[in-house]
Parts: C-alpha cells; structure tokens; sequence
C-alpha cells in the first residue's frame, strides 16, 4: 500500500512542476526535421528530432506564457540558411515579449564551416562559447566541380542541352571551367548571402558591416579573440551557462523545470486539440512538398534515409484535392522545398494549386531552404508567394541530356548487341549518341517546356516578357534578389505565411492549421478505394528500382526533361 506521505509527496511535486517556471531548450546537433517523413522507415528515424512546426508552435506560444522565462539553444550541426533566417525571426519576436533568450555551443564551427551557426547565434540576448571553441566566422563560399576531364579519361561523353545559358547543371559534365555566366550568376548567389549574413551580425552585435567584413576576413577566431571582438558575450562550458539561465529565471525558491521546446508545444496545445480542430472549426491546410519532384507517390527518393524524400506528384495533388472538398479548410499553405525534378510531375502539380485557387481557396506558398526550378514551378501559381532572404530560388529552365558509355565499354571489352523496331527506339541509351532527327526531338522538347514554363511566370507572377527574360534564362537567386526581381511576393517564414493564409481567408489569427493530406497509420494500411481515396497517395516506400529510376536519381533523363539545378550548400 502508499502511504499518505507518499501521496502528499507525489501531489507537492506535480504541482510543483506545474508552477515552477520554465526554461524552453532546443538542441540544434540533428538539425530540424521540416515535416514528418512520408514513409515509415524515415518517419521512425526522425521520431526524435524537433519538427519545425513544433518548434515555431513552440516559441509563438512562449511569447504569452509567464511561466516561461527563457530560452537556451545549443547551436551545433549544419543548418540552411533559409531555416537559420527562420529561427532568428522566431527568436527576434520571443526577445521583444521579455524572455532570455541564449545561445550556446561547444564551438560554432569546427575548422571554420560556421558562419550560419553563428549568424543565428548572433540573434540571442546572450551567446557563449566553451573556451576551447572557436568562431568559424569564415564567409561564403561555392564550390562546383566540373567532371568533363574526368568523363574523357573514362570513355563517356556527356551530351546536354540546355535553355538557357544560366542553366548550369548541364555544365558540371560538359564543361572543363566556369562559363562566364556561371561565374557570374554563382558569384551573385554568394555576394546576396554574404551580404545578408554580415548585415544580420553587425546588426544584431551592435558592430558596422565593415567591422564584421573585417573579422570574417580574419576568421575562424579562437574563444579569446571572439569574446575580444565582440562576438560572444561569455566564454563557459555548459554547466556554468545552465547554471547562469536557472539563477536568472528560477523563482523565489530557485526552482526552475527544463523543457524541449518541442514537447512544450505537445503538452501545452493538448486542450486546443481536443477536440480536435476539424470538428467543426474552420482551418488551414499546410500541405508540405519535400525533396525531388518525381511522377507517383512521395517517398524515399533512395535506399538510404541520406538520401532524403522525394515530392510524388500523385501525393501533393491528392492533399490539394482533399484541401479543396473539405468544407472546413478556408486556406491552402504549400511548403516547398524542393531543388526540382520531372518537368511532366511539376507541371502536374502546378494544375492542382490552379484548381485550388480556382475552388475560391487562397493558396500561399512558403518556401524552405530551396525551391528552385521545379521547385518555383509548383510555387508560381500561388496567391501570394513567401521566401527567406536566403532561400535558393529561380533556376527558370530546362536541362536535358545523357552520358554516351560506348567507349567506356569498348575499353573494357564489353560488345553490345541491339535490335530495335522504330528510328527513335534507343534515344536516351547511353551505349549510343544522339542522332540528327534526336536530337532536333530534344530542342523541340527544350523549346516547348522553356515556353511554357516562361510563359506561365509571366501570367501568374504579372511579368512581362523582358522581365521574366531578365529573371529567367536558368539562373539561380537568393530570395532576397527574387523579391526584387517579381519572383517572390514577401520575406518571411512558415508563420507569415500562415498569417497571410489566415488574413486572406478572413480567418482568426489562431485558426488552427491541420496537415493533408491527413492519414491514420491504419487508413495507410488499407487499401484504397479509388484514385481520389485519400489514401491512394501514400507514401512509396522504394530503393533504387529500376533502371530508369536509378538513372532518374544520377540526373539522367529518363521519360522527359528534367529541371534540375546544381546542390547548393552555404556553410
């Protein structure tokens, strides 16, 4: 039996825990999971990483609760920038409500490779540094590899085409150097990042932009010279700095309860979401675009959870169609980031966000870390389209091409042997070139999907032919030269978006938002009941397969052009 002590001791300690103040964490070592998986194994896999919505819940939430006196964030591991921008924005608007906000870290870049880290950083009250750290302060910089010399000595011959010059994916296999308008299309992309990473430094350390041009030039700066420029306000381990953060926000007893900002967000909107939100309230849809774009169902776009997700143009049109018959979805928010894919799979679901403005529902797009190329096709039909200043964006194109073995395999003593019906039938193999009449197929191909993807821009973004001439030709933008441009409608994350979304639906500003397409883990056991069964759009859950989708996922055509840019990654 428990004894009454017991009890009293087991009530004392829940309501202790119930009133003590908080001090919301959030571990940044594993990054933060965009949305939840589409299949089962990554689902798992990431069960115990942070979810952007959580955290963005999270922190919105913390902003109106005096229970919650600070915020500690350990900044570690390799954010985009576009997601550092959008925890900044979040952070920004919990100091202005009166919390601590902190920032810590072993160090903010091993060997350099911290500029993000640290940008983010930058934007707490306080930041500290363990005294062995360092501050890899160390700028942008983007380096592309050219595999032409590489292909020769190999016996392969790459054969691409692209429209147009900007179109730069083509020119890492057909290219020995930069072309100039690689060169200077790269170097705009990292001169529009480093201005945006100097700016939000010195503004946010109280330094002039040449001052932080002056110790990024200098960088990466040991503890000492960090803490001497400026840069962090304190050097300690992480015992002394928890130690700091629960004297200053602990109560009259020093108490203090720790929380993941993740399972503060769960616990605390537990009564908002029950009931839940589609009973009978008027919502909004977040309907999330992950990964390449490919035909069918989203999913692993590999064998390996390395190798991402992949954005099905079967799932993202279902989650819209259901969107659109659902009676209590007011608003559409597509989350795009994407660095594009299957021309035919973009084009396929750009009509879905057509109909669904169409339908009267507004649709608002929020891009990620990137949507370029196919990624921007889905987005251009929006109603209103929202980017990081350092979202990659753009990359209006199109690329097509295959790499010719034949030599390869001569050296190697392999003979093949063909028989064919039809003067086109080994087109794309790459054990032959293309022919005369192929290869006028494939600038005919080039031609049209250029046209269209152009003309739409021009339609749906209120541009005219010059203008999208001037923003399109392939080349690649950071979110902060597309708004100028015309590509992009506002600067911001999810949360404005949503916003947005709530404001032009005529919606309370605490509409609850609810995911689509929305599937039980039993209803994706089932089998479906027809193609607009919801749950006919589950995820694909697939390694390699075959040989087209193998080609597919080196950025081989395989069944029409492909729109892709190069991989873009700012440290």
């Amino acid at each position: 039996m428990v004894d009454s002590g017991t009890v009293v001791s087991i009530i004392r300690q829940a309501r202790d825990r119930r009133t003590a103040p908080l001090v919301l964490e959030l571990d940044l070592t594993d990054g933060i999971v965009e949305t939840v998986p589409a299949d089962p194994l990554s689902a798992v896999l990431s069960m115990r990483r942070p979810h952007l919505r959580d955290v963005l819940d999270g922190l919105r939430r913390a902003r109106g609760d005096a229970r919650v006196r600070a915020l500690v964030v350990k900044v570690s591991g390799t954010l985009g920038l576009a997601m550092a921008q959008e925890l900044r924005g979040a952070v920004t608007a919990l100091r202005e409500a009166g919390k601590l906000t902190v920032a810590w870290s072993e160090t903010y870049g091993e060997s350099g490779r911290g500029s993000v880290p640290y940008y983010l950083a930058s934007a707490f009250d306080r930041v500290y540094l363990q005294p062995t750290g360092e501050v890899g302060l160390t700028g942008v910089a983007l380096e592309e590899p050219f595999l032409r010399g590489a292909l020769d000595k190999a016996g392969i011959e790459p054969v691409f085409a692209a429209r147009h010059e900007y179109k730069t994916m083509a020119n890492t296999f057909m290219e020995r150097a930069y072309t100039e308008a690689h060169r200077r299309s790269s170097q705009r992309l990292v001169d529009s990042i480093g201005e945006q990473l100097a700016a939000g430094i010195a503004e946010a350390r109280g330094l002039t932009v040449d001052k932080v041009r002056e110790l990024i030039d200098r960088g990466p700066l040991q503890a000492d010279e960090a803490l001497e420029a400026g840069l962090v306000d304190r050097l300690a381990y992480r015992d002394e700095v928890y130690d700091e953060v629960r004297k200053e926000a602990g109560g009259p007893d020093g108490r203090v309860q720790l929380r993941y900002v993740a399972r503060y967000n769960r616990s605390h909107g537990l009564a908002e979401r029950l009931p839940q939100p589609s009973r009978g309230r008027q919502v909004v849809a977040l309907i999330n675009g992950q990964g390449m774009i490919r035909l069918g169902r989203s999913g692993r776009g590999g064998p390996l959870p390395s190798q991402g997700p992949a954005m099905g143009s079967d799932t993202i049109g279902s989650a819209f169609r259901a969107a659109v018959r659902d009676e209590r979805v007011k608003a559409i928010v597509f989350r795009v980031n994407s660095p594009g894919g299957s021309a035919v799979a973009s084009d396929a679901i750009w009509r879905e966000v057509v109909l669904a403005r169409r339908s009267g529902k507004p649709v608002v797009v929020s891009m990620g870390n990137v949507a370029a190329s196919g990624g921007y096709y889905v987005s251009m039909a929006a109603d209103t389209i929202v980017a990081q200043p350092g979202t990659i964006t753009g990359s209006i194109g199109v690329v097509v091409g295959k790499a010719v073995i034949s030599e390869l395999l001569e050296r190697i003593g392999v003979a093949m042997g063909t028989v064919s019906d039809g003067e086109h039938a080994r087109m794309f193999s790459a054990t032959k070139g293309f022919t005369e009449s192929e290869w006028e197929r494939i600038q005919a191909s080039l031609d049209r999907v250029y046209a269209d993807f152009t003309a739409k821009v021009a339609e749906f973004r209120g541009l005219s032919a010059d203008q999208v001439d001037e923003m399109a030709r392939g080349r690649v933008w950071t979110g902060a030269d597309a708004k100028e441009g015309g590509l992009v409608d506002e600067l911001g994350g999810l949360d404005l978006a949503l916003d947005l979304a709530r404001k032009k639906a005529g919606l309370p500003v605490d509409a609850p938002v609810r995911g689509y397409p929305h599937v039980t883990p039993l209803e994706r056991l089932r089998p479906a009941e027809s193609s607009e069964d919801r749950t006919a759009a589950g995820a694909r859950f697939d390694g390699w397969g075959s040989l087209s989708a193998l080609a597919a996922r080196l950025g081989l055509p395989a069944g029409g052009p492909l729109t892709l840019p190069g991989n873009w990654e700012i440290r």
